[in-house]
């Protein structure tokens, strides 16, 4: 890839393009000529742009020379997607539609949208690559004894309380209760029958809503935390305490209504070694969802490794300025 280089002290450009263009060799030649020998000089337009513009054209450039050095597999994904993203609205929306819908997003063009999308997955991949470095083998160790399981195999039924946003409170009160009452039932059934399994199947079809499963007889198959959406985590939690062909005799809540489950097999966790990337990318993004400042911090940790040193001193302050305000609204977001 074709690399860029700003140089703040010394800028030397080579303008091309149609008609006669001035060769700049310095800061002192020309940009603009006036018809009485007056001139504005490369060095006036860049103090005069300096002021609102170098510092963030300035941190696109060094993040770019970090995607390149750092990212490198990375960016090929991210520029892929980007584009895959790109086609699709275009695909869906027209090109003249899309282009009118971001110039009021504040998008000047196509391109600037599709580079806004490439720069967010590139920074995403940013805090990943700082969040794997803090990462300890005894933090992976911890986390595969604490908290992974081994796979198991559960069976639900799924009971919704008909509620609606024109009831009144009471009126959602009792299709709560109602709900609840229904597997209080079902639980009962299941307790005064001789054949669990055969039941469980029987009481799916008569009451489940859950679309999705009833025709597999409940099965959610085999399964452990993170297979299935977080809304399926708290029948996950009562699974784990259930002995193989046992029953749930509470009430289980989840957002998606109230459920009575059926454990039908378990098995014996994987090894850590079998393991050790999924737990990576678990402790990966819990601890990026627990630090509100992992922005700033992971792209100050790259600037860093790479030895970014801002020479003009007018801009390394403004960019001094902006770290600083960074750290604090994310210190006081997490406070919060």
């Amino acid at each position: 890839m074709k690399k860029k280089i700003f140089a703040l002290c010394a800028i030397s450009l080579a303008l091309t393009g149609c008609g006669k263009v001035p060769k700049l060799s310095n800061g002192d030649d020309a940009i603009v000529t006036f018809e009485n020998g007056d001139m504005i000089s490369a060095n006036e337009l860049y103090n005069n742009m300096k002021v609102d513009y170098a510092l963030a054209s300035l941190i696109n450039l060094v993040d770019e020379y970090i995607f390149d050095h750092e990212f490198k597999d990375e960016k090929e994904d991210a520029e892929a997607y980007a584009e895959n993203v790109i086609n699709s609205l275009i695909e869906q929306n027209g090109k003249s539609q899309l282009e009118l819908s971001l110039y009021q997003m504040g998008y000047s063009s196509i391109d600037a949208y599709q580079k806004a999308i490439f720069n967010n997955e590139m920074y995403y991949a940013m805090k990943e690559g700082y969040a794997k470095e803090q990462i300890k083998d005894e933090d992976i160790e911890k986390y595969y004894n604490d908290v992974v399981k081994g796979d198991v195999e559960i069976s639900h039924i799924l009971v919704t309380p008909k509620v609606t946003d024109d009831m009144t409170s009471d009126e959602k009160k009792e299709a709560e209760t109602k709900a609840q009452d229904t597997i209080k039932e079902i639980i009962e059934k299941l307790k005064n029958t001789d054949d669990v399994e055969k039941t469980f199947k029987e009481l799916v079809k008569e009451y489940s809503e859950d679309e999705a499963t009833k025709s597999k007889d409940g099965s959610l198959g085999r399964i452990t935390f993170g297979d299935l959406s977080k809304q399926y985590d708290e029948l996950l939690e009562h699974a784990y305490k259930l002995k193989d062909g046992a029953f749930s005799t509470d009430v289980i809540t989840t957002e998606l209504g109230y459920h009575v489950i059926l454990k039908t097999k378990s098995y014996e966790k994987e090894s850590l070694d079998t393991l050790k990337d999924e737990i990576i990318d678990d402790l990966v993004e819990d601890y990026i969802n627990d630090h509100n400042d992992i922005s700033v911090t992971s792209q100050q940790h790259y600037r860093q490794k790479y030895g970014m040193e801002i020479q003009d001193d007018k801009v390394k302050q403004q960019y001094t300025n902006l770290i600083t305000n960074l750290y604090q609204n994310a210190n006081q977001t997490q406070a919060e």
